[in-house]
């Protein structure tokens, strides 16, 4: 995990379901950056995809921002 990766949790966890576009907005990150971190943080279950560039966070990704979950315990999905 990254600083900026919590930072987009609690983004989504704020303010709903959200793309790498939405999130260079609200200048969280950039677009091209929040693409690849939100596709690393859904191999590890933290958020999922909704549709095509849409994501929401998991209860695995709430758990992470209340410290009820490790993140270096958490292994990738595979496929």
């Amino acid at each position: 995990m990254r600083p900026v990766d919590e930072k987009i949790l609690e983004t989504m966890r704020d303010e709903g379901n959200m793309t790498p576009s939405a999130l260079e907005q609200l200048d969280v990150t950039v677009a091209n950056y929040a693409s690849n971190r939100l596709s690393l943080m859904a191999d590890y279950g933290l958020v999922e995809r909704v549709a095509q560039g849409l994501y929401r966070i998991t209860e695995a990704g709430e758990a992470f921002l209340d410290e009820e979950l490790d993140a270096s315990e958490l292994e990738p999905a595979k496929e």
